[in-house]
């Protein structure tokens, strides 16, 4: 995905970014197949039509939720960024607490016929503030277990059916934490990396996969009943492959060009009911900028307009889609020297699409301070806010999908 600034963001993020979330490398989930970029577990694939959808985008890098969703209505934002803060009267559809930041204008329709809302103070038990750490504690989402399993991956493993296909990541070829399990799941670069290397037009007579079909189809080792999995899945993702590519109305970017894939994934209509995208370049140590400049005002935009279009182009099968849009922590509350923010605790959370009772910031403000080391206070378990999906979207059991945690109801959502 988008390669983070080298200058703006810190050493760790850097890191972090080269080594998995912005390389094109493969990351094996369970006994995987890897051919070319697609990384298929060894499951049988019977994918069938899914009855709900969760699409999960990750704000990799720490977004400052006070800047997406702005709490005029508190005196300490103005006192703690006077060079940052948005003017209120700038801000959309602003209620006596909070408003949205400009650069979300194409959202506005859907906040307004209520299918986006956002749930602000949301995040961790306890503050952790490194990025690595913080990322794999948000999609374990089971504190203290030494278990590798992602909570997607544990919501997948409640779903009737056993596809490879159920479980979807798209944009780096590597599977997310959230996703890592025992379950079978894919991951891709895009939809036209979902084929066989060297299987094109210049192969004669389907020879390429007749070779590999010759080479694994008697092999009855465990890589041999992984290679026929494959071969299945890539035959069921084949509607995908003939879906429209309407990729042409999205922004330029990465992240549009991935949320166009993972529409067209979601029209092919081939079981798929989790799918994450990450997008990388939120880190904003400095430079984050004002209205007129800056990393946020362009970010945001990307943002709105990629979600704009997203929700846009699911056709038929958007009655069953619902988006989170989360990231692993937040800034902190005062602005830094170089027109920055630096890492924090509390954030906001985006829900939108099917089920959302929108139009609305959820939570309970916890109130900001104004000294250096000032945080958002968590208020809301950010696994509160996953659970209602889980529960209403899927029925699946929240005990099952975080282990030892009980949720607070919010009211965010309906199975409607």
């Amino acid at each position: 995905m988008t390669d983070p600034s080298e200058t703006a963001c810190c050493e760790e993020f850097r890191a972090v970014s080269r080594r998995g979330l912005l390389s094109c490398a493969i990351a094996l989930a369970g006994a995987s197949t890897a051919i070319g970029s697609a990384v298929v577990t060894a499951a049988p694939a019977a994918a069938a039509t899914a009855s709900s959808v969760l699409v999960v985008l990750s704000l990799r890098g720490a977004a400052d939720g006070l800047s997406l969703v702005v709490p005029h209505g508190d005196p300490v934002y103005y006192q703690a960024r006077p060079r940052l803060a948005i003017p209120q009267a700038q801000l959309l559809v602003a209620d006596e607490m909070f408003g949205l930041h400009p650069g979300l204008a194409p959202l506005v329709p859907l906040w307004t016929s209520g299918r986006l809302a956002a749930v602000q103070a949301t995040g961790l038990p306890a503050p952790n503030r490194s990025h690595f750490a913080a990322m794999e504690e948000v999609e374990d989402a089971d504190p203290g277990s030494t278990k590798r399993v992602g909570w997607l991956n544990r919501l997948i493993g409640t779903r009737p059916g056993s596809s490879p296909l159920q479980g979807f990541s798209i944009g780096t070829g590597v599977v997310p934490a959230s996703l890592f399990g025992g379950e079978p799941v894919m991951s891709s670069d895009s939809v036209k990396d979902m084929a066989i290397p060297g299987d094109d037009e210049w192969v004669v007579r389907d020879g390429r996969k007749r070779s590999l079909h010759t080479m694994w189809d008697a092999d009855r080792s465990p890589l041999g009943t992984a290679m026929r999995s494959t071969f299945s899945a890539l035959g069921a993702f084949q509607p995908v492959v003939r879906a429209a590519d309407n990729s042409a109305s999205y922004p330029r970017s990465d992240l549009g060009r991935a949320l166009a894939s993972v529409a067209r994934i979601i029209r092919g209509d081939v079981g798929v009911e989790v799918l994450t995208v990450d997008q990388g370049d939120w880190d904003m140590h400095s430079d984050l900028g004002t209205l007129e400049w800056g990393r946020m005002v362009d970010n945001t935009d990307d943002l709105a307009r990629s979600v704009a279009a997203f929700l846009a182009d699911l056709g038929s099968q958007a009655a069953k889609v619902t988006l989170v849009v989360l990231s692993e922590f937040g800034r902190r509350t005062v602005e830094n020297d170089n027109y920055g923010l630096d890492h924090g605790y509390g954030n906001v959370m985006f829900v939108a699409g099917a089920g959302v009772k929108g139009g609305k910031v959820y939570g309970t403000w916890p109130g900001l301070t104004r000294d250096d080391d000032a945080d958002l206070r968590v208020t809301t378990d950010y696994r509160s806010v996953l659970s209602e999906v889980v529960s209403t979207r899927f029925g699946s059991s929240t005990a099952t999908v975080f282990p030892g945690f009980t949720p607070t109801a919010l009211g965010l959502m309906t199975s409607t």
